[in-house]
């Protein structure tokens, strides 16, 4: 193992705290954290090259390429489907207990994330996962938050059924970034 590999587990590790640690409404954690294993992520790569080719979206292959020449990766996911209790209605529902009795006959598996979710949850994420990156940052750590890894891992189950959306942020350390200046065709 290299010194940088050993850098990247430990950061790794530090992003989830830092995600583990992040503020959540009303102090309720339903947050899933993960970091993979190589060929965790090696199936997120291969993953996203055969459904990128299959949906004919090029943005795919292009992260399934970044997934290949990654060597520590942070999943971060919710339990979107889990209400916080305030009835703020920002899922179209009026009040949480309609929000969760209707939303077994909501779900749909045709899409990459379920829904609806509880927007107070999407907002702990999104908290979360910019305190998991800034960690990152703050070590020299390149990484990228991508939409593409969490959906790959979603449907790979990587962080359980429970899990309605999730982010993969990605790590890398090289002498230039590899999450940028990236080849897409449109």
């Amino acid at each position: 193992m290299t010194a940088e590999k050993d850098a990247l587990n430990m950061v790794a590790g530090l992003m989830i705290l830092a995600a583990r640690t992040a503020p959540k409404a009303r102090g309720q954690d339903t947050l899933l954290y993960k970091v993979l294993t190589a060929r965790e992520i090696e199936a997120i790569s291969d993953w996203l090259a055969k459904e990128g080719k299959k949906r004919d979206l090029a943005f795919f292959i292009r992260d399934s390429k970044n997934f290949a020449d990654t060597e520590a990766c942070v999943l971060i996911g919710v339990k979107g489907d889990v209400p916080v209790g305030i009835n703020c209605g920002a899922c179209g529902f009026k009040s949480c207990a309609e929000y969760s009795k209707d939303y077994e006959v909501r779900k749909n598996p045709s899409t990459d994330y379920q829904g609806p979710n509880c927007a107070v949850r999407m907002t702990d994420l999104g908290i979360a996962a910019g305190s998991a990156v800034k960690t990152a940052q703050i070590h020299n750590i390149d990484n990228r938050l991508m939409f593409t890894g969490g959906v790959a891992a979603l449907d790979l189950g990587f962080l359980g059924r429970e899990c309605t959306v999730a982010y993969a942020i990605p790590l890398s350390a090289t002498g230039k970034n590899i999450f940028f200046d990236r080849e897409s065709k449109k």
